[in-house]
């Protein structure tokens, strides 16, 4: 792979409190849709969640949003053209994997850092080798490269199971970097097999 086509991204559904996490969303958003990559998220519109969403669109992008059934009535989605309603939290993060050539975390919450998580882990076991990014606007996820750090150096993180985790302080390197990071994976290495897919 070395193009990157569709994105990912993890982020808050609320705003946070730091005026520049909406920032970000908003100028990830309009970088992707001036660089013509499709955005692939939650479907709901407001926090982070809307603003990157909303920027897509409003600068001539293209937005798949995925969401589960039972949020449907608990969260105010985006009005969008590609929007798959999923039976469940599986199927969703399923068809997410699928959809998206990379995954960039922007600032979020507990369900921002499960999602970051579990990709980290695919990646670890040798699931899929499509980056992962981390934007650390603001230092926001200094703590969990504390604690990442710290996991290596009592070896819960061991030597041949590193990962190569992508970092970006600033939303212009954002893509150049998930662009250099996919140019060293082969096509083949992406691709997650089916029957391991239907156990995730």
């Amino acid at each position: 792979m070395t193009e990157i086509r569709t994105v990912c991204v993890y982020c808050g559904s609320g705003p946070g409190t730091n005026p520049s996490f909406i920032e970000s969303a908003k100028a990830l958003g309009k970088a992707f849709a001036e660089s013509g990559v499709r955005l692939v998220y939650g479907g709901g519109s407001v926090g982070m969640m809307g603003a990157v969403a909303k920027a897509v669109l409003d600068h001539g992008g293209e937005v798949t949003g995925i969401i589960p059934d039972f949020l449907v009535k608990k969260e105010v989605m985006m009005p969008l053209k590609d929007l798959i309603i999923t039976p469940d939290m599986h199927e969703r993060k399923r068809l997410m994997f699928e959809h998206s050539d990379a995954f960039v975390a922007l600032p979020g919450g507990i369900g921002t850092l499960e999602e970051l998580v579990e990709q980290l882990t695919w990646k670890q076991l040798g699931r899929h080798a499509k980056p992962v990014l981390m934007a650390n606007i603001d230092g926001f996820w200094e703590p969990l490269f504390a604690l990442l750090a710290h996991m290596r150096e009592t070896e819960f993180i061991r030597p041949g199971f590193q990962i190569e985790l992508l970092k970006a302080e600033r939303v212009e390197d954002i893509l150049p970097r998930l662009r250099e990071a996919a140019a060293r994976v082969a096509k083949e290495e992406t691709e997650m097999a089916p029957e391991i897919a239907k156990r995730l």
